[in-house]
């Protein structure tokens, strides 16, 4: 019994610590965090397993901080590998970083969680998607301009189980992420966001479909 609450208490202690911790590391390195050259980072590494090490690195860090620029990250991944590498990477680093973010969220719980989330732009948005189908709910919000890291916080301490969320998540993310890795920043200047999503939606019941008649038409055929 004493154990147990020690444990509790020990718990209690651990899920103000984090946040306290978090907001700390920001508030001290809020520029560099804000600016940082990814770039270099990744130039200064002494081998590409090394270099592609840093990259998840600073998707894993970008899950806890928050303040790191998306865009900064996949295109300067994008610059500084071949395509089909900085596609990986940068696919690999999306699914490292909502799941960072999603258990981080999980610990701190839904009220903290709550409390972090209410004064940030698209909270609104977030609520009014809340009433949606769960698949939806997340597919929705990916697709949508609230936060990655915010999103994935949202998702764990809201108890959602993580194969789906995870699952809906990297399909919601990644087409915009393999955009910007292949074409760069430019991209949304020629091409509104909006017909990027328009022409991703229309694609995924078309895969959708397809897939679905190639399973069948093996079925028949074993």
């Amino acid at each position: 019994m004493e154990k147990c609450k020690i444990k509790q208490t020990l718990l209690i202690a651990a899920k103000i610590a984090v946040p306290v911790v978090l907001f700390a590391v920001i508030l001290l390195n809020y520029d560099t965090l804000a600016h940082l050259d990814v770039r270099a980072l990744i130039a200064s590494a002494s081998s590409v397993w090394t270099a592609s090490a840093v990259v998840l690195g600073v998707y894993a860090v970008k899950g806890l901080v928050f303040v790191i620029p998306a865009s900064l990250v996949y295109v300067s991944v994008g610059m500084a590998f071949s395509t089909p590498l900085a596609v990986l990477l940068n696919s690999l680093g999306i699914a490292v970083e909502v799941t960072v973010s999603y258990f981080l969220g999980r610990f701190l719980g839904g009220e903290k969680v709550d409390k972090m989330l209410r004064d940030k732009k698209g909270y609104a948005q977030l609520e009014k998607l809340r009433h949606k189908g769960r698949f939806a709910f997340v597919f929705l919000l990916r697709f949508s301009s609230f936060p990655i890291d915010f999103g994935s916080l949202f998702f764990g301490a809201s108890g959602f189980a993580f194969p789906s969320y995870f699952l809906m998540s990297l399909l919601g993310i990644l087409p915009r992420v393999i955009v910007l890795t292949v074409l760069g920043y430019g991209i949304y200047e020629l091409i509104p966001m909006q017909y990027i999503i328009t022409a991703v939606l229309c694609a995924l019941p078309v895969a959708a479909v397809v897939l679905v008649i190639l399973a069948v038409r093996k079925k028949k055929k074993s």
